[in-house]
């Protein structure tokens, strides 16, 4: 799971249009406080979104990843899932993340982003994005429901969450990695069926060659693969922000 380094951002900034950015702590709903990172737009689009890291957690990526959301007009706020394990220090590239992660729980996971929702929710929609871990519970927080407009999720490791639930939820983005070796083929197959069943909307789309983490750790060798992913993000908010 996730073992490339490379953390370089996803593409350059558009200069100028990030109004603020801050590091913060939340506190959800049971009580656990824990890190966040707000980035909020010069230009709203009227759009939110919660980012929902892989297994490092609130790691600079995920920073600077809020940041180009903003600069695109979002509001948005990318998440810690290890306040409860780990404290709400800053940490570096040494941290020993995956003790914490085998403490974390759907529910956990789960009330920790609805504190973030709901403060986004005061302005417009709200989306997740996730990647890997993180992708895993976007799918399955949008099929739940939750206030969300949509769930994207990138090379969700499926094994991290259990089927969806038999009822409609809100619209699902898949994106894939060609070479994903975190979920197989025929788990994505049996996990989209479940999704037909319910009559959860989804689409998914495939990028052929691409390893598992090539958006948040690979984007030198997947460039092309990374701005058509971004591409159908902004599509995919704009078209499922209607009310």
């Amino acid at each position: 799971m996730c073992h490339s380094t490379d953390s370089r951002p996803p593409a350059p900034p558009i200069k100028g249009r990030a109004a603020a950015q801050e590091p913060l702590k939340l506190t959800a709903a049971d009580g656990n406080t824990f890190l966040a990172y707000r980035a909020e737009p010069a230009v709203p689009n009227g759009r939110g979104v919660v980012i929902l890291p892989d297994v490092r957690g609130l790691h600079p990526f995920y920073r600077e990843l809020a940041v180009r959301f903003a600069e695109a007009g979002f509001r948005a706020v990318a998440i810690d899932y290890f306040g409860r394990t780990a404290g709400t220090d800053d940490r570096g590239d040494d941290f020993d993340y995956m003790p914490h992660v085998s403490q974390l729980t759907a529910d956990q996971v789960r009330t920790d982003v609805g504190e973030a929702v709901t403060d986004l929710a005061k302005t417009g929609p709200v989306f997740t994005v996730g990647f890997c871990l993180g992708g895993a519970h976007s799918w399955r927080l949008a099929a739940e429901g939750n206030g969300l407009a949509g769930g994207i999720g990138f090379y969700g490791a499926l094994r991290a969450v259990g089927d969806p639930p038999p009822v409609p939820g809100a619209p699902l983005l898949l994106l894939r990695a060609g070479a994903d070796t975190a979920s197989t083929p025929e788990q994505f197959a049996a996990y989209t069926a479940a999704l037909d069943r319910a009559g959860t909307e989804h689409e998914t789309h495939i990028y052929e060659g691409a390893p598992h983490s090539f958006f948040d750790r690979s984007f030198s060798e997947w460039a092309a693969a990374c701005e058509d992913a971004w591409r159908r993000i902004m599509s995919f908010t704009e078209r499922h922000s209607s009310s």
